[in-house]
C-alpha cells in the first residue's frame, strides 16, 4: 500500500524537473547559438531594434541576454537532476528565477521593437516557467 500524498509530492518534483529540463534545452540552445554565431545574431538584432530606444545598446544587451540564458539553462538542467536524484530543489528554483528574468528581458525587448508575435511566444515560456515554480512550491508545503 502506498501513501497518495507521498506519490503526489514525488509527481510534483518530477513535473518541475521535466519543465526545468525542457526550458533548459531552449535556453542552452539559444545561448550557445548566440556564442557561436555572435556576428549573425548581432546583425539581426541590430536590424530588429534599429527603430527602437534600444538600438545603441544592442551589443551590450546581447551579451547580457547570452550570459543569463546560459546561466539559467545550466542551473535548470543541474537543478532538475539534483531534484530528481537527491530531492533538492534549490538550484532548480534559482534556475527558474533567473530564466524568469531572462524571459522578462526578452518580452520587454520584443514589445519595444513592436514584434508582438515574438512577444506572444515568450509568454508561453514564461507561463511554463511559472508552472515549474508553482509545482516546487506545492511540493514543499
Amino acid at each position: 500500500m502506498y501513501n497518495i500524498f507521498t506519490y503526489e509530492f514525488l509527481l510534483l518534483d518530477l513535473i518541475s524537473s521535466l519543465i526545468g529540463i525542457f526550458i533548459s534545452i531552449a535556453l542552452l540552445q539559444s545561448g550557445i547559438d548566440k556564442v557561436l554565431d555572435r556576428k549573425g545574431n548581432l546583425s539581426w538584432l541590430s536590424d530588429h531594434f534599429s527603430d527602437s530606444i534600444l538600438n545603441k545598446n544592442v551589443p551590450l544587451l546581447l551579451l547580457i541576454v547570452t550570459i543569463i540564458e546560459l546561466l539559467s539553462g545550466f542551473l535548470l538542467f543541474l537543478g532538475a537532476l539534483y531534484n530528481i536524484i537527491i530531492s533538492n530543489s534549490d538550484l532548480l528554483i534559482l534556475g527558474f528565477l533567473t530564466s524568469s528574468i531572462n524571459f522578462i528581458f526578452l518580452f520587454f525587448g520584443q514589445r519595444v521593437a513592436k514584434d508582438y508575435d515574438g512577444a506572444a511566444v515568450i509568454v508561453n515560456y514564461f507561463i511554463l516557467n511559472m508552472i515549474g515554480l508553482l509545482c516546487i512550491s506545492l511540493s514543499i508545503v
